[in-house]
């Protein structure tokens, strides 16, 4: 059902967005800045934004939008210049042939990625969709539902804050837009095309994306994962509220609201250390925790992607299954891996006498086969993990 979301409502949409987001899709410290910034004034002409479920887009085409990039390098933005200029590049090229952009669409769950969405659209006078490529943040394209299904990716923008544009045409094999049957390769091209650029010092380390136009008719099979923006609302204000106050309520919670398939993975414990290292637009890093003599370790780039416990033979948790932190007692509860830790890579010390439980969340079906399945697991191969993907079980409460 449409609604309007408005500022009153960002911190709790960014709350949801980085406890759905595993980890990732920004920072909680880069959406706060931006969203501090977004009242209607000289930059935004409003401070609403109309949010649509995919049922009721009518007329007009939608564009996926998103920073592309390092959280860490992403959390000096003030306003969201990059995927801005990315969008108005689409509506140029839209109207020249006499079509109108309408919508916009983000990338992941994610506080950045659900926030920048929301911003684009105050900007540029357009709506939002409640939906999204995943219902988790992914660290590369193919790993989206807009990839797998076909949705053609020409043309590509990337534009840096201080407005510097690069286009890509990559042309799948077959007809004058390409042959779906070909591109899902073209994701992943793309995709290793794009983090070499945001490397590039005029970038540094991130850029605003726009890619995958769609038509009306296409977000049916495109967006299959829907609802994602008001999942994240929901639980957002919960925590706000008070109404969730340690990692049971939190289960019982997505399982009576949501219906969604999640347990606890490991916890309560202790944070004990992490690492971090970034290159090429990945944070790519490890998170520590304790619990007795077990030791737990999360692996991550951007996005929390493989949990080890020692005493367990084989991962507890691995993607695309979703893995999220929830720290009880005072103060913030939900973190980011980017939040977690300092500039040089260690761990907040703030967090060392905090209390955190894991909490695995089954990943959707649309991400546990072909394109987007192959994709997370090239990418566990490169971590060190060589076997299948085992989904997550059990009860939310076990």
């Amino acid at each position: 059902m449409a609604f309007e979301l408005t500022t009153a409502d960002v911190e709790s949409l960014l709350l949801g967005g980085c406890f759905f987001g595993s980890g990732g899709g920004g920072t909680l410290t880069s959406a706060r800045s931006l969203a501090s910034h977004f009242k209607r004034g000289d930059y935004y002409p409003s401070d609403r934004v109309r949010v649509v479920g995919v049922d009721e887009v009518d007329a007009g085409d939608t564009v996926m939008v998103a920073y592309l990039g390092s959280p860490a390098a992403i959390n000096g933005a003030t306003y969201p210049e990059g995927p801005v200029a990315a969008v108005q590049q689409v509506q140029q090229r839209l109207a020249a042939s006499g079509r109108k952009l309408a919508y916009v669409v983000p990338p992941e769950s994610g506080a950045l990625g659900f926030l920048v969405a929301c911003l684009v659209a105050a900007k540029l006078d357009l709506a939002v969709i409640d939906a999204d490529g995943a219902g988790r943040a992914v660290p590369s394209l193919p790993q989206l539902t807009y990839a797998a299904d076909g949705v053609n990716p020409r043309p590509t923008f990337l534009v840096s804050q201080s407005g510097l544009c690069v286009e890509l045409d990559v042309k799948p094999r077959g007809d004058a837009n390409g042959c779906s049957s070909h591109q899902q390769d073209v994701s992943a091209i793309i995709d290793q095309m794009l983090r070499p650029i945001v490397a590039e010092s005029d970038f540094g380390q991130f850029g605003g994306l726009a890619i995958w136009i769609m038509e009306p008719a296409r977000l049916q099979s495109a967006l299959p994962i829907r609802g994602t923006l008001t999942r994240a609302l929901t639980l957002g204000r919960a925590l706000q509220m008070g109404n969730i106050a340690n990692a049971g309520q939190l289960l019982d919670f997505l399982s009576a609201r949501f219906t969604l398939p999640a347990r606890r993975i490991f916890g309560p414990a202790r944070f004990i250390s992490a690492e971090l290292d970034t290159s090429t637009g990945f944070d790519l890093g490890k998170v520590r925790l304790q619990a007795g003599d077990t030791i737990c370790t999360v692996l991550y780039q951007n996005e929390s992607l493989l949990t080890w416990v020692s005493d367990q033979p084989q991962p507890v948790c691995m993607a695309p299954d979703s893995i999220a932190y929830f720290v009880e007692g005072e103060g913030q509860s939900i973190f980011s891996n980017g939040d977690l830790v300092l500039a040089d890579g260690s761990l907040n010390p703030a967090l060392l006498d905090h209390t955190v439980t894991l909490i695995g969340i089954l990943a959707d079906p649309a991400l546990q086969r072909g394109l987007i399945l192959s994709s997370f697991m090239s990418l566990l191969v490169s971590m060190g993990y060589l076997g299948p993907y085992v989904p997550l079980t059990a009860s939310a409460n076990q």
